[in-house]
């Protein structure tokens, strides 16, 4: 689900953390001593990675291992940014490493798995399989690495490998919603419905963040879409919804789905003015202007 980054504070007698998470780590453990300074780039700013890459929100076509995004018609991209508002960076957890892999081989792994945060940061997402690997079958049981892997694997595209590591992250952390978005996403890229399904109800009673629980509400429109429920679809997108006058970047990602949707559905009028609304609050997402354009406005 991170310029080469200064090296974590190695553990030295004592546990420590090197990471800037967003906001919270891995699964919402607790009773860890306080964060030291997060990994950083050699102009001292922090290495920050997105918790919640969803790069799409639509319809996919069924596909093996590695499948095409093709975006939410089949035909057009989906609602995607430059990832910077939600980048952060698992925790690196040297205590938890400590306790998994011994003192000595403790900082030599949060190090490597700087690193990978660093490659995955920069998009060079192969680099940061190669370092993850070894990670996850020397550290099976760190939260960190799993969840790193699990982003990986997903923007390679390989889902269902992908998958497998994010329920070891859910499964090692305490049953974390903190990806199921993603992991929701995974399976619905193989076409496994009752799992999306599954995973949206944990997430809409838990309600984690307002951010999360709309990139899960994407995804699992998204997947009614694909198996035809186009009503259904609209309904779970237009529950509650109310455009906000300062909107942030997860109110314009749900209604660029829900604009697209209507298109899809062929209500022309409301997805030209809900795409219009988008468009006048980031005409940079995605494909939103030519959208606009093609619906004659």
């Amino acid at each position: 689900m991170p310029p080469a980054p200064r090296p974590p504070r190695r553990p030295s007698g004592g546990p420590a953390r090197a990471g800037a998470a967003g906001s919270r780590p891995p699964g919402g453990r607790g009773g860890r001593p306080a964060r030291p300074e997060p990994p950083r780039t050699k102009d001292g700013r922090p290495i920050r990675i997105s918790r919640n890459p969803i790069d799409r929100s639509g319809p996919r076509p069924d596909a093996q291992d590695r499948w095409v995004d093709e975006g939410p018609t089949g035909e057009r991209p989906g609602p995607t940014r430059k990832r910077s508002s939600t980048k952060a960076v698992p925790e690196v957890d040297l205590a938890e490493l400590v306790r998994l892999v011994g003192n000595k081989r403790a900082g030599v792994v949060g190090a490597r798995l700087s690193d990978a945060a660093a490659a995955f940061a920069a998009d060079r997402f192969p680099e940061a399989r190669r370092l993850l690997k070894p990670l996850v079958e020397e550290a099976p049981d760190s939260g960190a690495v799993r969840e790193l892997y699990g982003l990986t694997l997903y923007r390679l595209g390989r889902y269902r490998e992908a998958a497998a590591q994010l329920e070891a992250f859910r499964e090692v952390t305490g049953n974390s919603t903190e990806q199921h978005p993603v992991l929701a996403d995974c399976y619905r890229a193989q076409r496994k419905f009752s799992r999306v399904d599954e995973l949206w109800e944990e997430l809409r009673e838990s309600s984690p963040s307002a951010a999360l629980v709309t990139e899960g509400r994407i995804v699992a429109a998204g997947a009614l879409a694909d198996r035809g429920r186009l009503a259904d679809a609209i309904r779970l997108l237009e529950k509650g919804w109310k455009s906000p006058k300062r909107p942030a970047e997860h109110h314009l990602r749900r209604a660029y789905a829900l604009a697209d949707l209507y298109e899809k559905a062929g209500d022309l009028p409301r997805a030209r003015a809900t795409f219009g609304w988008v468009a006048g609050h980031a005409p940079d997402l995605a494909d939103v202007t030519d959208r606009l354009r093609s619906l004659g406005r």
